[in-house]
């Protein structure tokens, strides 16, 4: 039996609620090949910012891509819903969060994707990482390969180096309001059977 949380994570753009100015500029980056090389998502927990990193990954792995609306159906996409994309790593900065670790993304960063056209690397719970690694990646985020890209996902802004800010695009997640919420619980519900 899968969770809630996981049978109804959103898959692609049109179905985050709650973050519509986020997701509108990620669409027109990617519509118009404006990726940026490292985004910052921050906010409180349970408002998307993995999920909508995921999203993002597909939007630039679909095999119809890079496209602002992946068909969700190729094995790009696929395989990121899944989590098994060697193209995307989604790592947990609060258990990897030393240099080693680090220094063992450095090494892989050099080698082309496998099957996508980009190599994603999500960052979650990112302020957790320690100095001495957010200085080691430092040099990759300033001097990234064009394959590669990051997206740090935090729920404490204010921790984060003001160095590694000053290099990422940053969006700012608030939580859902009310409608939205009973929107997708109308959803799951639906979804469930349950009246």
């Amino acid at each position: 039996m899968t969770a809630l949380y996981r049978k109804y994570r959103p898959q692609g753009f049109d179905d985050v609620f709650g973050q519509e100015p986020v997701v509108r500029t990620l669409r027109n980056a990617v519509s118009a090949g404006n990726v940026r090389q490292a985004y910052l998502f921050a906010g409180p927990r349970g408002t998307g910012k993995t999920s909508l990193a995921r999203i993002l990954a597909k939007a630039l792995n679909c095999a119809h891509g890079p496209t602002p609306d992946p068909d969700g159906t190729c094995h790009a996409c696929v395989a990121i819903a899944a989590g098994t994309s060697l193209d995307v790593v989604e790592m947990d900065a609060a258990s990897q969060r030393g240099i080693d670790d680090i220094r063992e993304i450095r090494e892989r960063v050099v080698m082309q994707p496998v099957e996508g056209r980009y190599k994603v690397y999500i960052l979650d719970e990112a302020h957790q990482l320690t100095d001495a690694a957010f200085n080691a990646l430092l040099k990759l985020i300033e001097e990234p390969p064009p394959h590669l890209v990051f997206v740090f996902c935090t729920t404490d802004l204010g921790k984060m180096l003001p160095t590694v800010r000053s290099r990422c695009q940053t969006f700012v997640f608030s939580r859902p309001r009310l409608p939205e919420l009973v929107q997708v619980l109308r959803r799951v519900a639906d979804g469930e059977g349950i009246e």
